[in-house]
Protein backbone atom coordinates (compact mmCIF):
# COMPACT_ATOMS: atom_id res chain seq x y z
CA UNK A 1 0.00 0.00 0.00
CA UNK A 2 1.51 3.29 -1.04
CA UNK A 3 2.19 5.69 1.63
CA UNK A 4 -0.81 8.54 2.06
CA UNK A 5 2.06 11.25 0.65
CA UNK A 6 1.32 9.16 -2.85
CA UNK A 7 -2.15 8.42 -2.86
CA UNK A 8 -2.75 11.74 -2.07
CA UNK A 9 -0.36 13.29 -4.51
CA UNK A 10 -1.52 16.72 -6.22
CA UNK A 11 -4.77 16.03 -5.30
CA UNK A 12 -7.43 19.13 -3.93
CA UNK A 13 -9.60 18.71 -0.82
CA UNK A 14 -12.13 21.00 -0.23
CA UNK A 15 -13.53 21.12 3.36
CA UNK A 16 -16.27 22.86 4.76
CA UNK A 17 -16.48 23.92 8.52
CA UNK A 18 -12.66 24.29 8.61
CA UNK A 19 -12.21 26.93 10.45
CA UNK A 20 -12.25 25.19 14.05
CA UNK A 21 -12.32 21.43 15.74
CA UNK A 22 -12.44 18.49 12.89
CA UNK A 23 -12.20 20.38 10.43
CA UNK A 24 -9.17 22.36 11.16
CA UNK A 25 -7.80 19.65 12.59
CA UNK A 26 -8.34 17.68 8.96
CA UNK A 27 -6.99 20.26 6.87
CA UNK A 28 -3.86 20.15 9.23
CA UNK A 29 -3.60 16.53 9.16
CA UNK A 30 -4.37 16.39 5.04
CA UNK A 31 -1.01 19.23 4.71
CA UNK A 32 0.93 16.82 6.99
CA UNK A 33 0.20 13.95 4.80
CA UNK A 34 1.00 15.14 1.81
CA UNK A 35 3.25 18.24 2.10
CA UNK A 36 5.13 18.34 -0.89
CA UNK A 37 2.09 18.41 -3.66
CA UNK A 38 -1.33 19.11 -2.16
CA UNK A 39 -4.18 21.65 -2.77
CA UNK A 40 -6.38 22.38 0.24
CA UNK A 41 -9.92 24.78 -0.15
CA UNK A 42 -10.90 25.63 3.18
CA UNK A 43 -13.85 26.89 3.67
CA UNK A 44 -15.96 28.59 6.65
CA UNK A 45 -18.03 31.42 7.40
CA UNK A 46 -15.37 32.28 10.38
CA UNK A 47 -12.43 34.06 7.82
CA UNK A 48 -10.28 35.29 10.27
CA UNK A 49 -9.46 31.91 11.37
CA UNK A 50 -9.54 30.16 8.03
CA UNK A 51 -6.72 32.50 7.37
CA UNK A 52 -4.68 31.99 10.80
CA UNK A 53 -5.32 27.99 9.84
CA UNK A 54 -3.30 29.03 6.01
CA UNK A 55 -0.63 30.77 7.63
CA UNK A 56 -0.03 27.89 10.24
CA UNK A 57 0.17 25.19 7.21
CA UNK A 58 2.65 27.25 5.21
CA UNK A 59 4.42 27.42 7.91
CA UNK A 60 4.96 24.06 8.93
CA UNK A 61 4.48 22.65 5.30
CA UNK A 62 5.60 25.17 2.65
CA UNK A 63 5.21 25.97 -1.12
CA UNK A 64 4.01 22.35 -1.90
CA UNK A 65 0.49 23.18 -0.19
CA UNK A 66 -1.39 25.56 -2.33
CA UNK A 67 -4.22 26.70 0.07
CA UNK A 68 -7.59 28.49 -1.27
CA UNK A 69 -9.92 30.26 1.68
CA UNK A 70 -12.99 31.34 1.34
CA UNK A 71 -15.98 32.26 3.02
CA UNK A 72 -18.61 30.27 3.22
CA UNK A 73 -22.35 29.22 4.36
CA UNK A 74 -23.05 25.67 3.24
CA UNK A 75 -27.29 26.49 3.68
CA UNK A 76 -27.30 28.88 0.95
CA UNK A 77 -27.21 27.65 -2.66
CA UNK A 78 -25.87 30.24 -4.23
CA UNK A 79 -22.64 30.87 -2.04
CA UNK A 80 -22.13 26.89 -2.57
CA UNK A 81 -22.89 27.13 -6.55
CA UNK A 82 -20.34 30.48 -6.44
CA UNK A 83 -17.73 29.03 -5.00
CA UNK A 84 -17.44 25.58 -6.73
CA UNK A 85 -18.03 27.69 -9.98
CA UNK A 86 -15.39 29.68 -9.66
CA UNK A 87 -12.63 27.84 -8.10
CA UNK A 88 -11.90 26.88 -11.93
CA UNK A 89 -10.50 30.33 -12.87
CA UNK A 90 -7.98 30.17 -9.32
CA UNK A 91 -6.65 27.01 -9.90
CA UNK A 92 -8.69 24.90 -7.37
CA UNK A 93 -11.66 23.30 -9.86
CA UNK A 94 -10.48 19.78 -10.06
CA UNK A 95 -11.60 18.92 -6.74
CA UNK A 96 -11.04 15.21 -5.58
CA UNK A 97 -11.79 14.87 -2.46
CA UNK A 98 -15.20 16.95 -0.15
CA UNK A 99 -15.23 16.82 3.31
CA UNK A 100 -18.95 17.90 4.38
CA UNK A 101 -17.72 18.84 7.94
CA UNK A 102 -19.49 21.48 8.19
CA UNK A 103 -22.41 21.48 11.49
CA UNK A 104 -24.45 23.17 14.01
CA UNK A 105 -26.53 22.71 16.89
CA UNK A 106 -27.47 24.75 19.49
CA UNK A 107 -29.63 23.73 23.02
CA UNK A 108 -31.09 20.81 24.34
CA UNK A 109 -34.67 21.89 24.28
CA UNK A 110 -37.34 19.23 23.59
CA UNK A 111 -40.45 19.26 21.81
CA UNK A 112 -42.60 21.05 21.81
CA UNK A 113 -40.05 23.65 23.14
CA UNK A 114 -37.77 23.72 20.44
CA UNK A 115 -37.39 27.15 19.13
CA UNK A 116 -37.71 28.09 15.40
CA UNK A 117 -34.83 29.56 14.39
CA UNK A 118 -32.94 26.38 16.10
CA UNK A 119 -34.65 24.16 13.93
CA UNK A 120 -34.15 26.58 10.47
CA UNK A 121 -30.66 26.94 11.27
CA UNK A 122 -29.81 23.49 12.35
CA UNK A 123 -31.77 21.97 9.04
CA UNK A 124 -30.33 24.41 7.20
CA UNK A 125 -26.30 23.57 7.81
CA UNK A 126 -26.49 19.60 8.48
CA UNK A 127 -29.13 18.62 6.07
CA UNK A 128 -29.29 20.90 3.34
CA UNK A 129 -25.75 22.35 3.57
CA UNK A 130 -24.61 19.01 2.95
CA UNK A 131 -26.89 18.22 0.57
CA UNK A 132 -25.58 21.73 -1.42
CA UNK A 133 -22.13 20.69 -1.22
CA UNK A 134 -22.59 17.26 -2.30
CA UNK A 135 -24.86 18.49 -5.68
CA UNK A 136 -22.25 20.97 -6.28
CA UNK A 137 -19.18 18.53 -6.44
CA UNK A 138 -20.56 15.72 -8.10
CA UNK A 139 -20.72 17.12 -11.37
CA UNK A 140 -16.42 17.75 -11.49
CA UNK A 141 -16.73 13.91 -10.23
CA UNK A 142 -18.57 12.58 -12.93
CA UNK A 143 -16.47 14.18 -15.68
CA UNK A 144 -13.87 11.94 -15.11
CA UNK A 145 -13.41 8.57 -16.68
CA UNK A 146 -15.05 5.50 -15.84
CA UNK A 147 -18.11 6.93 -15.04
CA UNK A 148 -16.78 9.22 -12.54
CA UNK A 149 -14.03 10.26 -10.11
CA UNK A 150 -13.57 11.07 -6.47
CA UNK A 151 -14.51 11.06 -2.81
CA UNK A 152 -17.46 12.36 -1.20
CA UNK A 153 -16.93 12.23 2.88
CA UNK A 154 -19.62 12.51 5.76
CA UNK A 155 -18.49 14.07 9.30
CA UNK A 156 -21.80 12.22 10.26
CA UNK A 157 -22.25 11.43 14.07
CA UNK A 158 -23.49 8.31 16.47
CA UNK A 159 -26.41 10.66 16.83
CA UNK A 160 -27.35 9.70 13.37
CA UNK A 161 -27.38 5.72 14.87
CA UNK A 162 -28.95 5.97 17.69
CA UNK A 163 -31.38 8.67 19.37
CA UNK A 164 -30.84 10.13 22.91
CA UNK A 165 -33.02 12.39 25.30
CA UNK A 166 -32.77 16.66 24.63
CA UNK A 167 -31.27 15.66 21.26
CA UNK A 168 -34.23 14.40 18.89
CA UNK A 169 -33.46 17.65 16.50
CA UNK A 170 -29.47 17.10 15.99
CA UNK A 171 -30.28 13.51 15.97
CA UNK A 172 -32.63 13.83 13.29
CA UNK A 173 -30.73 16.05 11.23
CA UNK A 174 -27.46 13.33 11.28
CA UNK A 175 -29.85 10.39 10.56
CA UNK A 176 -31.16 11.98 7.53
CA UNK A 177 -28.02 12.38 6.17
CA UNK A 178 -27.12 9.28 7.33
CA UNK A 179 -29.58 7.73 5.03
CA UNK A 180 -28.61 10.21 1.88
CA UNK A 181 -25.21 9.08 2.39
CA UNK A 182 -26.22 5.16 2.14
CA UNK A 183 -28.62 6.34 -1.31
CA UNK A 184 -25.67 8.53 -2.47
CA UNK A 185 -23.63 4.94 -2.19
CA UNK A 186 -26.03 2.70 -4.12
CA UNK A 187 -27.08 5.71 -6.53
CA UNK A 188 -23.00 6.06 -7.87
CA UNK A 189 -22.29 2.58 -7.37
CA UNK A 190 -21.54 2.13 -11.35
CA UNK A 191 -19.02 4.94 -10.55
CA UNK A 192 -15.36 5.08 -9.28
CA UNK A 193 -17.01 7.71 -6.78
CA UNK A 194 -16.26 6.78 -3.31
CA UNK A 195 -18.93 7.85 -0.69
CA UNK A 196 -17.92 7.68 3.16
CA UNK A 197 -19.19 8.14 6.56
CA UNK A 198 -16.75 8.97 9.59
CA UNK A 199 -19.27 9.14 12.94
CA UNK A 200 -17.74 9.82 15.93
CA UNK A 201 -18.92 9.73 19.31
CA UNK A 202 -17.55 12.12 22.04
CA UNK A 203 -15.27 14.64 20.90
CA UNK A 204 -13.74 17.68 22.86
CA UNK A 205 -14.48 20.61 20.74
CA UNK A 206 -16.13 24.13 20.75
CA UNK A 207 -19.39 22.46 19.67
CA UNK A 208 -20.54 21.40 22.92
CA UNK A 209 -19.56 25.16 23.72
CA UNK A 210 -21.99 26.26 21.09
CA UNK A 211 -24.35 24.17 21.64
CA UNK A 212 -25.20 25.35 25.64
CA UNK A 213 -24.70 29.09 23.93
CA UNK A 214 -21.27 30.00 26.06
CA UNK A 215 -22.09 28.20 28.97
CA UNK A 216 -18.44 26.80 29.96
CA UNK A 217 -19.57 24.98 33.35
CA UNK A 218 -22.64 22.90 31.20
CA UNK A 219 -20.27 22.45 28.64
CA UNK A 220 -17.44 21.24 30.89
CA UNK A 221 -19.65 19.17 32.87
CA UNK A 222 -20.40 17.31 29.11
CA UNK A 223 -16.72 15.57 29.70
CA UNK A 224 -16.58 15.13 33.59
CA UNK A 225 -14.42 12.49 34.29
CA UNK A 226 -13.77 11.29 30.50
CA UNK A 227 -11.41 11.17 28.02
CA UNK A 228 -13.59 12.28 24.77
CA UNK A 229 -11.63 12.05 21.28
CA UNK A 230 -9.66 14.56 20.10
CA UNK A 231 -10.51 16.58 16.79
CA UNK A 232 -6.72 15.20 15.61
CA UNK A 233 -7.65 11.51 16.43
CA UNK A 234 -11.02 11.97 13.78
CA UNK A 235 -8.92 13.38 11.28
CA UNK A 236 -6.90 10.78 11.29
CA UNK A 237 -9.50 8.90 9.90
CA UNK A 238 -10.48 11.26 7.52
CA UNK A 239 -7.52 11.19 5.95
CA UNK A 240 -6.82 7.78 6.11
CA UNK A 241 -10.59 6.75 4.15
CA UNK A 242 -9.09 9.28 1.69
CA UNK A 243 -5.76 8.14 0.90
CA UNK A 244 -6.88 4.13 0.44
CA UNK A 245 -6.10 2.60 -2.90
CA UNK A 246 -9.05 4.04 -5.24
CA UNK A 247 -10.86 0.85 -5.04
CA UNK A 248 -11.18 0.74 -1.15
CA UNK A 249 -14.00 2.78 -0.26
CA UNK A 250 -13.84 2.45 4.01
CA UNK A 251 -17.61 2.93 3.52
CA UNK A 252 -18.74 3.90 7.71
CA UNK A 253 -16.39 4.52 10.39
CA UNK A 254 -17.75 4.70 14.08
CA UNK A 255 -15.44 5.94 16.60
CA UNK A 256 -15.64 6.10 20.20
CA UNK A 257 -13.38 7.07 23.20
CA UNK A 258 -12.86 4.08 25.50
CA UNK A 259 -14.91 4.95 27.97
CA UNK A 260 -18.13 5.18 25.78
CA UNK A 261 -20.29 2.85 24.17
CA UNK A 262 -23.28 4.71 23.22
CA UNK A 263 -24.89 7.87 23.38
CA UNK A 264 -26.12 7.35 26.62
CA UNK A 265 -23.54 4.33 27.79
CA UNK A 266 -20.54 6.11 29.36
CA UNK A 267 -17.95 5.41 32.44
CA UNK A 268 -17.13 7.99 33.83
CA UNK A 269 -14.53 8.19 36.24
CA UNK A 270 -14.71 9.19 40.16
CA UNK A 271 -12.72 12.26 41.35
CA UNK A 272 -10.03 10.70 44.03
CA UNK A 273 -11.66 11.25 47.58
Amino acid sequence: MPPPSLTLHAKTILITGASSGIGRATALEFARSSPQSLNLVLTARRVDRLNALAAQIRQECGTGVRICVRGLDVSRASEVEALVGGLEEEGFGGVDVLVNNAGFMSGVEQPPHIPRDVIRDVWATNVTGVINMTQAVLPIFKKREDGGRGDVIMLGSIAGREAYVGGSLYCASKAAIRAFTDALRKELIATRIRVMTVDPGQVLTEFTYLRYRGDQEKADAVYAGCEPLTPEDVAEVIVFAASRRENVVVADTLLFPSHQASPTHVHRKQPPQ
